[in-house]
Parts: C-alpha cells; sequence; structure tokens
C-alpha cells in the first residue's frame, strides 16, 4: 500500500499529532534529523511571536521501537507550550471558551467560509486548526519521509526565489542547497535580493502589512519512471500540487517553467533529449507526462501575504452585524522562509506516496532492491 499521512490538533490546543502509515519496517527514525527539520521550520526574518514560545520537539509514540520503524503505523507528538495559557480556552474541558472569542472574521483567512460551514458563532472554532502552526505536524511526518527517500539516494531542499516582489537570480546548482539556504535569514542564494527581501518585510511590518513570495523546491538523485500516466491519480505532477497546493497561503503551484512557457513557442519550451538520454535543459521540472524524466524535479509555490494584519482589513462582525476591521491575532509578516521547508515536507510525502505505490515492500531492503533493480534514467 502507498505511504500516506494524517495531521491532528489545533493551534493552542495541547498538542499537535502527526500520522504516517505504510512506511516499512527496518528505517532508522533519526530523532536529531526529524528535530532539526522542525527547527528550520521555525526560522526566517519576519516571523511573529510565537515562535520566540515553541520549541518544536517530536516525540514518536507509535510505529518505533529502538530508533527503528516496525512497519506498523507511526505517531509523533509536538506539545503546544503556549497550551497552559490557553488551557481554560482551548483545552477539552475548557469552561471559559468565550474568553477570546474572534468574531471580526479576517478576509483571506478561513474565518467567515468556516463558521458558516460548520454552524459556528465563534471564529475560534475554524482559526485554530486552519492555523498554518499545523504545518509543525506535517513537517514532523514530512520528516520521516524525507529518511525514507534518502535511503534510495532522493534529497529534497528549497531557497526563497521572491519575497515582496523582490526577485533573486535564477539558479540551477543545487549542491548543498539547504545548508546553503539556510545561511541566509529568508533563506535566499542571492546576497543582493535577500537585503531587499529583508527591506520588503521590515516596511510591511511598519505599515502593520504583511507580504508573500515564492518558494522553489528541488528533488535530486530521482530515477525516471516515478509516476505513471496511465490514471491521473498517479501522475506525479498531480500529486506534488496537490500536496503543495493543500499548504496553508499557498495559492499557485509550478512545475519546472511552466508559467513562463505558456507564452513560448514549443521549439523553445520543451527539453531535447541528447546521447545517454541527457538534457540540456530541464524547463519541464523533471516530469514529463506525469512521470519523473530522471533530471532535478523543480516545484515552486507561491505564497500568498499572510491575511492577518496588525493595520485590519475591511470586514464584518459576525456576532453584530456591524462593518469593523479585522482581528488582528499574532502572526507573521513573512513566513515565506519557513514556508519552503513545509513545502520539502510535501513534496517529500507526495514523492514517498508515488515510489511506494510503485515498489511496496513490507521491509526497507526489499524497497532499496526494488528500487535499485528498477531501470531508469538520473541525471540529477
Amino acid at each position: 500500500m502507498a505511504i500516506e499521512y494524517s495531521t491532528a490538533g489545533e493551534s493552542h490546543g495541547k498538542m499537535l499529532v502527526g500520522i504516517i502509515e505504510n512506511i516499512p519496517s527496518g528505517l532508522f527514525i533519526d530523532n536529531v534529523f526529524v528535530n532539526g527539520e522542525l527547527d528550520r521550520r521555525r526560522l526566517g526574518y519576519g516571523r511573529g511571536g510565537r515562535m520566540k514560545i515553541e520549541r518544536d520537539r517530536a516525540e514518536f509514540v507509535t510505529g518505533v521501537r529502538g530508533h527503528y520503524s516496525l512497519g506498523s503505523p507511526i505517531t509523533a507528538l509536538i506539545y503546544n507550550r503556549d497550551f497552559e495559557n490557553w488551557q481554560n480556552v482551548m483545552g477539552a474541558d475548557a469552561n471559559n471558551t468565550d474568553e477570546r472569542a474572534l468574531t471580526a472574521v479576517r478576509p483571506g483567512h478561513a474565518d467567515l467560509s468556516g463558521v458558516i460551514k460548520y454552524g459556528f458563532a465563534d471564529a475560534r472554532n475554524v482559526l485554530e486548526r486552519a492555523s498554518a502552526r499545523e504545518t509543525a505536524a506535517k513537517v514532523a511526518v514530512g520528516a520521516v519521509a524525507k529518511l525514507y527517500l534518502r535511503m534510495l539516494g532522493i534529497e529534497i531542499g528549497s531557497h526563497v526565489v521572491s519575497i515582496g516582489g523582490v526577485h533573486s537570480k535564477r539558479t540551477s546548482d543545487y549542491t548543498d542547497l539547504n545548508a546553503r539556504a539556510d545561511k541566509s535569514p529568508v533563506r535566499c542564494l542571492d546576497a543582493a535580493a535577500e537585503q531587499e527581501m529583508i527591506e520588503a518585510i521590515d516596511e510591511a511590518k511598519k505599515k502593520g502589512d504583511t507580504v508573500g513570495g515564492v518558494c522553489e523546491i528541488v528533488v535530486t538523485g530521482c530515477k525516471s519512471g516515478i509516476g505513471s500516466y496511465v490514471s491521473a491519480h498517479r501522475k506525479l505532477d498531480g500529486i506534488i500540487m496537490r500536496e503543495v497546493g493543500a499548504i496553508q497561503a499557498v495559492k499557485a503551484v509550478e512545475i519546472g517553467d511552466g508559467i513562463l512557457c505558456a507564452d513560448k513557442f514549443g521549439s523553445e519550451v520543451h527539453d531535447c533529449i541528447y546521447g545517454g538520454f541527457k538534457r540540456k535543459t530541464n524547463r519541464a521540472g523533471g516530469i514529463e507526462g506525469g512521470m519523473s524524466n530522471g533530471e532535478p524535479i523543480v516545484v515552486r509555490a507561491y505564497f500568498k501575504p499572510i491575511p492577518t494584519l496588525t493595520a485590519g482589513l475591511d470586514t464584518v462582525d459576525i456576532k453584530t452585524g456591524k462593518e469593523v476591521k479585522s482581528a488582528a491575532e499574532r502572526s507573521d509578516v513573512c513566513a515565506v522562509p519557513a514556508g519552503g521547508v513545509v513545502a520539502e515536507a510535501a513534496v517529500a510525502l507526495a514523492l514517498c506516496e508515488a515510489v511506494s505505490d510503485m515498489f511496496g515492500g513490507d521491509g526497507m531492503d526489499e524497497v532499496i532492491a526494488r528500487y535499485s533493480t528498477k531501470n531508469g534514467v538520473k541525471n540529477g
């Protein structure tokens, strides 16, 4: 069966929970790596006060024994340190749930649609689950997915290519991508653009505003033939776009030069094939016909500005029906650098789904053996 996952928990609830199923037995669950991924998610210029409170650590409570997977569902818990200040508001036995009610719903957030859909009078019931805090659990299970893929020689990294309208120079050098990007406060590889991005974030903060941007996620070491053209639900680009598009604040997902290619002739777009099945370009972003083609898989995630503005936006209070300014919950000015880390996890989970669908295996030794004998091209 294909690897799949789910998450649970609220932003100010007791904990977040991530469950990943169908990981074969024998995978070394490296706690240092998993928690290192959670640390990477916390970083980035423009983050809010919540990241000063939380020190996310994943506690594996099922499916792992002596640091190795058992083949059963793996469950990771991440406790919210801020819960002690919210227990009487967000706890299962809370008796003061009106204390931090939110009725001045925020445009761009799940608030209004959520309260109408579920019949709530308090958007707190919506925003606590819709919050990007949920991505901590996704990063934890995504780290397990990365460990699985690493055993097959597949690595995933990311970097920021734009924030607030400031764009970095394009690059095709993916060597030590995360190590290089993580040195930058905005995870940008272009030093000149980095400074302009920081200035854009500072300007937004002064105005009580927010900024969005674009992250590029790169998969290297993946053989050709992962995914399939035969059915829509098996197409690798479709699986990846589903997972990345489901990340909070992502409004568009691009594979390769998809957006630029739409305005060009076919002769300017397609990656010609040469001896040894080599390519001189990778405009397709490593995927053709729903399958990996052996080139690096390149994905871009487009993040809208966060909808919680300290200056507020015009809205309606669902309790009074009056026009007001939207509520100013504690939030980030820019979460794009951390968004790249979350998108890495999403791509890892998507790729795990496709790989495990093809190679199965009760134990990691079986998966590795099957993958190693699979015919395929691998140029990146």
